[in-house]
């Protein structure tokens, strides 16, 4: 393969069987010290399930393309990461070849600690220049947060789940796999209010109070489950396989299965395609501030340690009304 060769995505289904397999990558296999430390560094450093995920998937990626030059750990050089960055800019985005190079180079720390290599080759080199003011996921309207909720059929318990799961996204601001880390006991009521637990990157978590429309289906969803009685058991759960409308399995609903249920409601309720688990957390976002709500709590109760990322998901800069493009006189 040349050096201009464009660099294929490896699958994500197989670098996560090449992971489960604990299949090391020929490049950080070369000594038994070296395979170590590998799989400690994904195992015990990186804690966030989708850092580990994204950066072992930059080390699968770079040992494929250092094994198509014959290059191994003890040779590879300043020079060969630039050059596979410099490619990796020509097939992916300015964000994903700099999680790249940063997980790289955390792996390299981490073998320099551990004694593998003298020195870390990619402790110099620099990403692509990567500014974001406005972020690009696509949210809706309230009208259409309604239309979705009321095309919902919860006349089953997989509808009382999903319309539960996309309430606490957007009236919670809650990122999906903090929703779906929820055990049952994470909701939970105080007097007459409830609230949700969210568990957040960091081993961190938020409380966020349940807001009245949210509150009513969750506990529309949690009766009708019959899930007070497994406290410690996942809060949303999967369905046995191909059963739409039958009861709930005692697994955790994946990631996967919820971005695919989001995809179907949308189409559904004739929204547009584009629709994700995150348009739902710039959704609610997005209508709080309408409504009078500070930047300052909205990141407070988003998680966000700066309110600069919270103004990613506020689109209201972006509405441009009929009577400013009126004032366009040709």
């Amino acid at each position: 393969m040349g050096m201009q060769s464009v660099i294929p995505a490896p699958p994500s289904g197989a670098i996560r069987a090449r992971m489960a397999a604990r299949m090391t990558p020929a490049l950080f296999a070369e000594t038994a010290r070296g395979q170590e430390r590998f799989w400690e560094f994904f195992g015990g450093s990186i804690r966030n399930r989708n850092t580990r995920l994204a950066y072992v998937t930059a080390a699968y990626r770079f040992a494929d393309w250092c094994a198509d030059r014959e290059l191994t750990l003890s040779t590879v050089r300043p020079l060969h990461i630039a050059g596979y960055i410099e490619q990796l800019t020509q097939t992916y985005a300015a964000a994903t070849v700099k999680q790249n190079l940063a997980g790289l180079r955390q792996l390299f720390d981490w073998l320099v600690v551990g004694q593998v290599i003298p020195t870390n080759p990619a402790a110099a080199i620099r990403g692509p220049k990567h500014v974001v003011k406005t972020g690009k996921t696509p949210v809706l309207t309230a009208a259409e947060t309604r239309s979705l909720f009321d095309s919902i059929d919860t006349t089953v318990v997989i509808g009382l789940r999903d319309r539960a799961l996309v309430a606490v996204m957007t009236y919670a601001f809650a990122r999906v796999s903090a929703a779906l880390a929820m055990r049952v006991a994470d909701y939970y009521t105080q007097g007459k209010r409830s609230y949700f637990r969210l568990h957040e990157k960091g081993g961190k978590y938020l409380v966020v109070p349940a807001h009245h429309t949210a509150q009513a289906y969750m506990d529309a969803y949690v009766e009708r489950a019959g899930l007070a009685a497994d406290p410690k058991g996942p809060l949303f759960r999967s369905a046995g396989a191909g059963r739409r409308t039958g009861p709930l399995t005692s697994r955790p609903l994946t990631r996967e299965d919820a971005a695919a249920m989001i995809k179907r409601r949308a189409r559904r309720a004739g929204l547009p395609t584009q629709v994700c688990a995150h348009s739902f957390r710039g959704t609610g976002i997005t209508e709080y501030l309408r409504a009078g709500g500070t930047l300052e709590t909205a990141a407070r109760i988003a998680g966000h340690e700066s309110t600069r990322t919270t103004q990613l998901y506020n689109r209201l800069p972006d509405e441009v009304s009929l009577d400013e493009i009126e004032r366009i006189h040709i």
